[in-house]
């Protein structure tokens, strides 16, 4: 098991201080699952397990306030921007304070400092000489008199084919684009279709920086970088970069700051990164530190934890920009995860396809673990993956409760039955026992390899193995049998049990630090790292512990059938919100309604039509006769399905040939709230078949 783990083991020493950026979310909406795994809880394990190592940590977010998403939002719920901002601001502080996201500073791009510090490196690089001035043509809704930028704007994608791909970007394939590449474009204001319209803005020479993105992404960082990284990046230097414009026609946002640009505002994503810097020097302020060395020293390692479709964003746009202003380091590594889908779909805001943090804890309260747990365990690291709420409850059921915490409250309640809580006094170590110890000493540097290589999905499950590790000894001693004959031996047993509890506390608090707080409590106990690998006494015989608490209790079938019938229930609004009502067909006259002859009748037998996929021949009984109608219901219900169903028929329908089938008449059909295909029942007690229908 632990065999070559540390290969490629990463000397935390070779940097003096660590400043570690998780992706500004965007203040139009709450906190989901989604990005929870994909981000935060990451980029929390690792800053935790720095500060455990004694290290220097800039653990640096904020909100991002100025993207087009806030407009929309302001402009849907008839609200101001700042009101969108404010509301969402205070609810995605309390998720991340709730999950345990243990940031240094959480700022804002709305804040003073924010707006001081982008648009001073804006000023800079105008006056270096660093931007192209170029009037272009850009899309522009006439009837909403304004520009549509970023997502102002829906189309097709020119990569992928992608109806819904937005101005800036396409979520389906990752691809950042310009609002002017769509295809069939649309504003998402008026609906209208936008006209090309001159403006002036400003762009950031990509084509410049070609070469060095080249050497020091795909050259310097090609073994370390994870390879859905450098793909995405490679794929956009094969391509060519290009100028790209970090100017907008927008009323919200940061004003640019030179002359000539009045109604111009600095794009999102070249205002959003420099968040990172701003939130630094709001926390180096308050703690009284300098915030330069963390952005601007050789010896600090930077670190963004992003979702993949902010790769571009992160690897190509904010490093040219840092190397266009000259004075800050670059990103020792980009660790951007892929998706996390729920229940075999896309995560939706708009769709409501999500499961909210604040929601979450009213349902699951005191479960913040468990869900960091379940992300973790399926960290979409390399590929997307797939959030359901059965493998929720197997991970907490099967894993945590079975596992975990069922080593700890053996323990816990053996030290107190046998010991009165007090730690025994080990007599002499068996070959079993040094094994444990020495296999247990083992695990800091192996979860630290990990970690260290972000692979965190890796790492919890080498922090399980600890809890495997102490079970199994348990199990192969079973003290509870021993106490009765050797009651001597038993003291050495549960002392090795108690320092693999002990080391639990420590190793657990990256990844689960409400439990490893617990843990720490009924052990009484609050021990460094590096003492898991260098003592086997972490735990001192006489020391006195407190008694068992219930770590992870049991999530029923109940609770998780809820969850599933929600999100059922959100399935069915999304069908119905977004269901197409046909226009009306051309005027039909009383006497051609008139000669519709629809009967009530009842299906006595169906078969599938040979070599067709859609057709099903069935013999109805109209009440007139027994006939023959080929329906094409194959593909939605089988011929054991239909027997016996009433239903409605057009009987007077010129016959019709189908497959060397004469077809009398037709059923009628249509589809219900969830667009799935039902029969149109004849309703009313006692109708015979043949009841003609008026």
């Amino acid at each position: 098991m632990l065999e070559n783990q540390t290969r490629g083991f990463a000397n935390l020493s070779e940097a003096k201080r660590y400043t570690v950026t998780a992706a500004l979310p965007y203040t139009n909406g709450p906190i989901h699952i989604g990005h929870l795994a994909g981000v935060y809880v990451p980029s929390d394990i690792y800053a935790r397990y720095l500060r455990l190592q004694g290290k220097d940590v800039a653990f640096i977010c904020g909100s991002d306030e100025h993207g087009v998403a806030i407009s929309m939002k302001a402009k849907k719920e008839g609200i101001t921007p700042q009101q969108v901002i404010d509301k969402y601001d205070g609810i995605i502080r309390q998720s991340f304070s709730d999950f345990g996201i243990s940031f240094d500073n959480y700022s804002r791009t709305s804040s003073k400092i924010h707006h001081e510090t982008a648009s001073a490196f804006f000023k800079k690089l105008y006056d270096n000489g660093d931007f192209i001035e170029e009037v272009t043509e850009q899309l522009y809704d006439a009837k909403a008199d304004q520009f549509l930028a970023d997502r102002f704007v829906t189309g097709t994608c020119p990569k992928c084919e992608n109806p819904e791909a937005y101005g800036d970007q396409c979520e389906r394939c990752g691809s950042t684009l310009n609002a002017t590449d769509l295809i069939n474009p649309k504003s998402t204001i008026t609906g209208e279709t936008p006209i090309l319209k001159s403006t002036k803005h400003w762009f950031l020479p990509l084509d410049r920086y070609q070469d060095f993105l080249q050497k020091w992404i795909l050259v310097d960082h090609a073994k370390d970088w994870k390879v859905n990284v450098l793909g995405q990046v490679k794929s956009w230097l094969d391509d060519g970069l290009k100028p790209r414009a970090v100017t907008r026609d927008l009323d919200w946002g940061i004003d640019v700051p030179v002359e000539g640009a009045q109604g111009k505002k600095l794009y999102v994503w070249f205002d959003a990164p420099i968040g990172y810097i701003s939130s630094t020097k709001e926390w180096a302020a308050r703690e009284g530190k300098n915030w330069e060395p963390y952005w601007k020293d050789a010896d600090t390692k930077l670190v963004h934890f992003i979702g993949k479709d902010n790769i571009v964003f992160h690897c190509i746009i904010f490093p040219a920009m840092l190397k266009a202003e000259g004075s800050f380091i670059l990103p020792d590594n980009v660790p951007a995860n892929e998706f996390l889908n729920l229940e075999g779909n896309k995560l939706s805001t708009s769709k409501n396809w999500a499961v909210w943090l604040h929601e979450y804890l009213i349902d699951f309260p005191g479960k913040q673990d468990v869900l960091r747990y379940a992300l973790t365990a399926n960290a979409p690291e390399t590929k997307d993956n797939d959030f359901t709420w059965k493998d929720f409850q197997a991970r907490n059921n099967n894993e945590l409760a079975a596992v975990f915490g069922n080593f700890i409250n053996r323990v816990v309640v053996l030290t107190n039955k046998y010991y009165d809580g007090i730690v025994p006094t080990p007599n002499e170590l068996t070959e079993v026992d040094e094994q444990t110890l020495a296999e247990l000493k083992a695990y800091p540097a192996v979860i630290a390899s990990s970690i260290e290589r972000y692979r965190f999905r890796e790492a919890q499950g080498e922090l399980m193995n600890v809890a495997r590790l102490g079970n199994k000894y348990l199990a192969d001693e079973e003290p509870w049998k021993m106490v009765k004959t050797d009651p001597a031996r038993v003291q050495t047993q549960m002392y090795v049990a108690l320092q693999i509890a002990t080391a639990l506390s420590v190793l657990a608090e990256p990844f689960l630090p409400f439990t490893a707080k617990k843990l720490s409590s009924i052990l009484k106990t609050n021990i460094p790292w590096s003492s898991v690998s260098e003592t086997s006494d972490l735990l001192p015989a006489g020391h006195q512990i407190g008694e068992a608490e219930i770590l992870f209790a049991q999530i029923e079938d109940a609770e998780i059938q809820k969850q599933i019938d929600k999100l059922e229930a959100t399935k069915k609004a999304n069908v119905m919100e977004n269901q197409v009502v046909e226009p009306q067909k051309a005027t039909a006259t009383f006497e051609d309604f008139a000669q519709l002859d629809l009967r009530v009748g009842t299906i006595l037998e169906a078969e599938k039509m040979p070599k067709a996929n859609k057709l099903l021949v069935l013999k109805v009984d109209t009440g007139i006769d027994v006939r023959t109608i080929v329906s094409g219901i194959a593909e939605h219900f089988s011929p054991e399905e239909v027997i016996g169903k009433r239903v409605t028929v057009l009987v007077n329908l010129a016959p019709r040939a189908l497959r060397g089938v004469e077809s009398q008449g037709m059923i009628l059909m249509t589809n219900d709230a969830e667009g799935k295909l039902v029969f149109v029942n004849p309703e009313g007690e006692g109708v015979k078949n043949g009841a003609l229908i008026s």
